[in-house]
């Protein structure tokens, strides 16, 4: 399976919309979104713009927590989990979350095969003990760069994409 990791959008449409494309074009199995969507009107461009299952975690830039959650209710395929989100996709062990220093000790814990995180807009990925720890960088492009990964739950490789 080919999962989708992205990460604070910051409610850029326009960078949103052409990762979904490109999430389509490519055949993901799953979405991964590692916090701060930011508004409600996120989430209706997330649902209609895919049909696979999208996962998502809280970041600290949600504006409207209960408007969020009130949207995400009208797609099945768009789940939220809160602060932290642990999901089985592919056989993989994997867990979501939007800060590096959580990140890093579930990477650490032995209990996942793949920690994602977001907060910081650096594109990083690194093996700890059995795991990877992956961040997809910022959809928002505030640092130069828009930017989603691509984790490869049969071989275990992961690819950044920058965007146009």
């Amino acid at each position: 399976m080919r999962i989708a990791v992205m990460s604070d959008t910051h409610d850029h449409i326009w960078k949103l919309k052409q990762a979904l494309e490109l999430i389509r074009q490519e055949g993901a199995g799953a979405v991964l979104h590692c916090g701060d969507l930011c508004s409600p009107f996120m989430i209706r461009h997330l649902g209609e713009g895919s049909e696979v299952p999208i996962h998502l975690v809280w970041g600290n830039n949600e504006g409207d927590p209960k408007m969020i959650a009130e949207v995400a209710s009208r797609y099945p395929h768009v789940h939220l989990h809160g602060q932290l989100a642990r999901l089985e996709l592919g056989g993989m062990r994997i867990a979501v979350n939007h800060y590096p220093e959580i990140a890093e000790p579930l990477a650490l814990s032995g209990l996942f095969d793949l920690v994602c995180y977001g907060h910081d807009h650096k594109a990083f990925a690194e093996r700890r003990a059995d795991c990877w720890l992956l961040n997809p960088g910022e959809i928002l492009g505030m640092n130069g760069r828009s930017t989603i990964a691509w984790f490869d739950t049969e071989t275990g490789r992961i690819h950044h994409e920058e965007l146009s």
